[in-house]
């Protein structure tokens, strides 16, 4: 099987690449921009299958399928919501929400074998997807969060945010300024708020801002202890199976 990677975070297309290969599927190419996927396509045969991400550095991917006649089959990557989802599930495209997990791309994989027989060429109407996007880059991220105080409510922008981490079934956002305030929202659910850029998920606990980062320091068993601007309530690790993808992320 022919596959190739088109996703402009690398971190995230190497952690991909890396998935497939436990799949014993191999993609040795990854492009990173519509403009160079444009000029790749041109001169390279297309491959059976595209993991493709939606928003790129310079543009939406759609804008490679409607430079050129792509006829490869499709399984997007993306980090937008359910209701934006629609679309993909209209059009018959298989899709896989970031962060991706393991299990749900060995299905995904496993469902596009089994149409291989009587594969066609998808017919996909973008400008339908993009009337459900909306706006691609506010749908994707939060910059602010709402806390309650009191019988006030207040606003944090995310940049002012070091970390966020979870402590007696609460979720909290800790600020540069030292203070914690709790969120109503679950650690897990923040994986589609949060911009992959800015903050990585370091173990089951905590999310850091890159921005917040001081100091990093070699820990037991193969971890790393990450030292924050201002936070020091508690120590902050990166679990041993996310070391890889934490050194990926701060390229």
């Amino acid at each position: 099987m022919n596959v190739i990677i088109i996703e402009d975070e690398k971190p995230s297309a190497r952690r991909l690449q890396r998935m497939l290969g436990n799949l014993m599927i191999e993609a040795h190419t990854m492009l990173h921009s519509v403009e160079e996927s444009i000029a790749w396509f041109i001169e390279n045969k297309h491959p059976d299958l595209i993991f493709l991400d939606i928003q790129l550095s310079d543009g939406l991917s759609f804008e490679i399928f409607e430079a050129l006649e792509i006829n490869s089959a499709v399984i997007f990557t993306t980090a937008y919501d359910a209701y934006a989802l629609q679309a993909f599930k209209l059009n018959s495209i298989d899709y896989l929400l970031k962060p991706i997990d393991e299990e749900d791309l060995a299905k995904a994989i496993a469902k596009y074998k089994m149409r291989l027989p009587t594969q066609k060429p998808v017919v996909i109407d973008f400008d339908d997807i993009r009337k459900l996007l909306v706006n691609p880059l506010d749908l994707t991220y939060k910059k602010r969060f709402s806390v309650k105080l009191g019988q006030h409510l207040k606003l944090i922008a995310i940049e002012d945010i070091e970390c966020f981490y979870s402590e007696n079934k609460g979720t909290y956002a800790y600020t540069k300024d030292g203070r914690n305030y709790l969120l109503d929202i679950s650690l897990e659910q923040l994986d589609s708020d949060l911009e992959p850029k800015l903050f990585f998920r370091v173990s089951r606990k905590f999310y850091v801002n890159i921005n917040a980062i001081k100091d990093m320091i070699s820990y037991t068993n193969s971890r790393l202890q990450i030292k924050l601007n201002t936070y020091n309530e508690q120590d902050v690790i990166v679990a041993r199976e996310r070391v890889k993808d934490f050194k990926d992320w701060l390229e």
